[in-house]
This record gives structure tokens, C-alpha cells and sequence, in this order.
């Protein structure tokens, strides 16, 4: 009894330091827009094959459907909370917006499309988030063009790997992800809003909204 007592005690011991331990290690990490990126041909995702300049990062192996999910969400909220870099809280919203998209995608190649949904809807409330902290950090006199040059981009991604998606899915399941493409819409615009007043150019928009 007391040796599998124990045994459940190091086992926990030994996952939460590897826990630490990540999120340290992924903190000091610089995001990243290039390198190994879900799949996401353009002949596949957008309406008329259109090309934007931007790449999903690969979300990894462990998805909501694996059983240890729930430790990679706690590393992803420690790591926001040992965030204290304002620029660097944006670019992780995110970053962890675009992995869940990414995750979302696989899940519902995978047929679970309940949890695929929830994963999908997360992913976009990360991007709406990282908008939300980017005009904070304007408001704060910091210069947030690059990030909004980016987050526009993203955007627009998010919307065209959502119509890939729209397509593929069931038909009771396409309501919600029609819903979920304003998410990105919004962001757009106000990325668009704020770069066109500071006199930049921002991405075009291929979609026609």
C-alpha cells in the first residue's frame, strides 16, 4: 500500500519537474514563424489558391485527446504566467493560438470532432487575446508594428485553414466553425485599422471582406 502511495508520489514529483523544467526551456525560446509547421498546402485551404505568407507551428504530438493533455495546458498557462515581457505575452498568445488551430486541424482529420471543435474555438480566443494585449502594449508607448504586421498575417491564415475545415466537416458541425471565422475577421480589421493609422501598409487581404 505505502509502496504504490509512493510510487504515485515520485511518479508526480518526477512529471511536474520535467513540467518546470519545459516551460523554463520553451520561455527562453525566441518565437518563431519558420521551421517544421502543420501541414497546410495552399492548394487545399484557401478560396482561390490564394497565398499568404505565414506558417502555422507544429503542435506537437500530445493533442486534447491524449491522456496527458492536461499537463501540457499547465505548462502553457505557467509559461504565461512566467511571462512578464508584455511583447513577449502578445507573441505567445499567439504562438499557443496557432498551435491549438494546428491541433484542431488533426483532430478533425481524426473524426473527434467535439473535442476538435473546443480546441478550435480555444485557438481563437488566443488570437482574439493577443490582439487585446497588443493594444495594451500600444498603449503603453511600445512599438507593436512587427507584431501587428504578423498577427494580421496569422489572421488571415487562421480564417483561410477554417475554410479548409468548413468544407470538411459534418454538416452539424459547420455552424460553428462558420461562427469562428469572425474571430480572425475582427482581428484583421483591427490589425488593418491600426497599421493603415500609423501610415504602414498591411497585408492584403485575399478574402474580399
Amino acid at each position: 500500500m505505502w509502496q504504490k502511495i509512493l510510487f504515485v508520489i515520485v511518479t508526480l514529483a518526477f512529471a511536474f519537474a520535467i513540467l518546470l523544467l519545459s516551460v523554463f526551456r520553451t520561455a527562453a525560446v525566441k518565437y518563431e514563424l519558420s521551421g517544421k509547421s502543420v501541414s497546410q498546402n495552399d492548394s487545399m485551404l484557401g478560396e482561390g489558391n490564394a497565398t499568404i505568407d505565414y506558417y502555422l507551428p507544429y503542435p506537437g504530438r500530445v493533442l486534447p485527446d491524449n491522456p496527458f493533455w492536461f499537463l501540457k495546458a499547465l505548462r502553457d498557462k505557467l509559461w504565461f504566467s512566467f511571462t512578464t515581457n508584455p511583447t513577449r505575452k502578445a507573441e505567445l498568445l499567439l504562438l499557443l493560438a496557432d498551435k491549438r488551430l494546428g491541433s484542431a486541424k488533426i483532430l478533425f482529420e481524426k473524426g473527434k470532432n467535439s473535442e476538435a471543435l473546443s480546441t478550435l474555438t480555444k485557438a481563437e480566443k488566443y488570437l482574439e487575446a493577443a490582439m487585446v494585449q497588443e493594444r495594451e502594449n500600444r498603449k503603453q508607448s511600445l512599438d507593436t508594428s512587427e507584431f501587428l504586421v504578423r498577427i494580421a498575417k496569422a489572421s488571415l491564415k487562421h480564417y483561410q485553414l477554417m475554410q479548409y475545415i468548413e468544407k470538411n466537416v459534418p454538416d452539424d458541425i459547420k455552424p460553428a466553425v462558420i461562427v469562428s471565422q469572425e474571430y480572425p475577421k475582427k482581428v484583421y480589421e483591427q490589425a488593418r485599422n491600426s497599421l493603415l493609422e500609423n501610415g504602414l501598409t498591411p497585408p492584403e487581404n485575399p478574402f474580399g471582406w
